[in-house]
C-alpha cells in the first residue's frame, strides 16, 4: 500500500532576498492555501516534511531558522505554517530537497513512496525535487494553487514539465485529503 507524506517546500523564510520582492505577491496568496493543506494532511494522519534553505547559516538548526523567520518583517507568512511537535525537518542547501540531504533515506526508512510537494519557488526548488524525487522512483503530486512562484510564466512552464516529464500528478489541493 502506498503511503504518502506532505512536503513542504523552502516555506519557513525570511524573504530576505533578492528575489523576494517578486515572490512575496505569490507567496501571500499560497500560504492560506498551503496551510489547508497541512491541517488536512495532518488530520489524515500523514507525515509532514518540512525541507528548508538553511539561509547559509551552517551551524543553524531548525528552532533558529523558524526564530528567525518569525522575528522578521513576514512572520505572517511563517506563523500559518508552523511545524508541529510530529513534523520531521530537514535542512538542505541547494535547490533540490534531495540534494546532499538524508531525505531519501528518511523517506525510504518511513515507507514512503508518494511525495506531495507544496512551498516555494516553482521554476525552482519545486521543479528540481519534482525532478529528483522523480528519478529516485517517488510518485509526485503537486497542487498548483500550493505552490508559489516569482516568474508566473516560468512557474506554468515548470508545471508542465514535471506533469509531462517527470509523470507528476497536477492538480489543486481541493482534490488532496478530502473528507
Amino acid at each position: 500500500m502506498s503511503k504518502t507524506a506532505l512536503i513542504v517546500i523552502d516555506m519557513i523564510n525570511t524573504y530576505d532576498h533578492p528575489d523576494a520582492d517578486l515572490l512575496l505577491p505569490s507567496a501571500r496568496k499560497v500560504v492560506p492555501v498551503a496551510a489547508g493543506l497541512l491541517d488536512r494532511a495532518r488530520r489524515a494522519g500523514e507525515p509532514v516534511v518540512y525541507v528548508n534553505d538553511n539561509f547559509g547559516q551552517w551551524r543553524s538548526h531548525h528552532g533558529e531558522l523558524l526564530a528567525e523567520a518569525l522575528s522578521g518583517p513576514h512572520a505572517g507568512l511563517v506563523e500559518p505554517l508552523v511545524p508541529d511537535a510530529d513534523s520531521l525537518f530537514v535542512v538542505k542547501a541547494r535547490h533540490s530537497i534531495f540534494f546532499e540531504t538524508p531525505l531519501s533515506y528518511l523517506l525510504r526508512q518511513e515507507g514512503i513512496d508518494r511525495l506531495v510537494l507544496c512551498g516555494q519557488v516553482t521554476e525552482q526548488c519545486v521543479l528540481y525535487s519534482a525532478l529528483d524525487a522523480h528519478i529516485r522512483h517517488f510518485d509526485v503530486t503537486v497542487p498548483r494553487d500550493a505552490v508559489a512562484h516569482i516568474h508566473a510564466d516560468l512557474a506554468d512552464a515548470a508545471l508542465v514539465m514535471m506533469e509531462r516529464n517527470m509523470g507528476a500528478h497536477v492538480c489543486d489541493s481541493g482534490e488532496l485529503w478530502t473528507t
